[in-house]
């Protein structure tokens, strides 16, 4: 019996991101909880960042050698003399997680396990291989490191997130979410969870603590009996937008605010029922690697995401998604709906 299409990305990725789940939740411990580490330049989360792409750069780099990586950072400022400080810290963390022992889906030759250290150029690399433009034909990569700082800074929601898209098509998705719990009616529960999705697959989640499988979908929901999931920050979304449209909608559920990608993955199995994120109005383009993971993992719940004229996210554009109409998540029976209250409360009734 032949194996599944992406099967061995798929074992990739669910390796790559629970590795940098740990090394991020052993930042946050080290150096947020602890406050080792001075604010701004040299700011935990810029740590964790650099150094879980790092990471998965590294793997990248053996597991796929031809596959270019579209991601948030670059190594130039660890390169100058003045980053010294910072660089030593991120080669020391993303060594630490690189040789971790090999756990349940690990391959040694993707550069982990016991003896695998890296030199600081290596690294630094890996972290540059990253500044791929994107673009409509081939294979890419796209990963966020920590997607959602402030919440990570704060000990809340923050996701790691991993995507393969083939010809601007998202093939596999993979998003880690280190504090959310494992059981939506249990929010004192056991925390930690990956949400993984291969297109024809499904979408599943793996609770960080072991290997379980569980496929999730969407429930199907009417309009009023859906919650609005939102970003926490008003700079990345328009709160009185999704105000408008969820009054449209006859929603009386105040929206639950949450930072990062991890909303995706309380979509998908069912947390929720609406993801709206709204322009702003202040020029912001949304960048792939924000949504390419989210974007499978709810469409193979059982959803569908769409712009706020009712169009795909476009992922072949470069690293962003082009001119910003927003982002609607939601359950196939009630996007036409979803959609046509955010039209009416952004008051720009797409062309059909």
């Amino acid at each position: 019996m032949s194996a599944a299409p992406y099967a061995l990305e798929r074992q990739f990725g669910l390796s790559a991101v629970r590795r940098a789940c740990a090394l991020t939740s052993s930042v946050f411990n080290k150096l947020v909880k602890n406050e080792t580490l001075t604010k701004g330049d040299k700011s935990p989360v810029t740590v964790g960042d650099y150094a879980a792409q790092a990471l998965i750069g590294t793997m990248l780099t053996k597991a796929f050698p031809a596959d270019p990586i579209a991601g948030e950072e670059d190594a130039a400022e660890l390169r100058a003399d003045e980053g010294k400080v910072l660089r030593d810290r991120i080669i020391e963390l993303a060594n630490e997680a690189l040789v971790a022992p090999l756990v349940e889906g690990d391959k040694a030759e993707w550069c982990i396990g016991p003896g695998q250290e890296k030199t600081t150029a290596e690294l630094l690399d890996a972290i540059d291989r990253g500044n791929y433009d994107g673009g409509r034909t081939g294979r890419m990569w796209t990963i966020d490191p920590i997607d959602g700082t402030k919440g990570f800074l704060r000990g809340e929601q923050f996701a790691v997130c991993l995507a393969l898209l083939v010809d601007a098509q998202v093939q596999v998705g993979i998003i880690g979410c280190p504090n959310l719990p494992v059981d939506p009616t249990n929010p004192d529960g056991e925390r930690g969870c990956i949400f993984v999705a291969v297109k024809g697959q499904g979408t599943q989640q793996i609770p960080l603590s072991g290997f379980t499988e569980t496929t999730i979908t969407m429930p199907k929901l009417t309009p009023s009996a859906l919650t609005s999931l939102e970003s926490v920050e008003a700079a990345h979304s328009s709160h009185s937008t999704t105000d408008t449209i969820t009054t449209i909608l006859g929603i009386t559920r105040p929206s639950v605010r949450m930072d990062s990608q991890a909303k995706y993955g309380c979509l998908a199995r069912g947390d929720g029922g609406m993801y709206l994120r709204m322009p702003t109005g202040v020029g912001y383009r949304e960048k792939i690697w924000d949504h390419a993971s989210g974007n499978l993992l709810v469409t193979e719940a059982g959803g569908v995401v769409t712009d706020s004229r009712g169009q795909p996210l476009d992922f072949g554009l470069g690293r962003t998604l082009g001119e910003n109409f927003g982002v609607i998540a939601t359950g196939k029976e009630v996007h036409a709906a979803v959609l046509d209250a955010v039209q009416q409360a952004i008051g720009t009734k797409a062309k059909a």
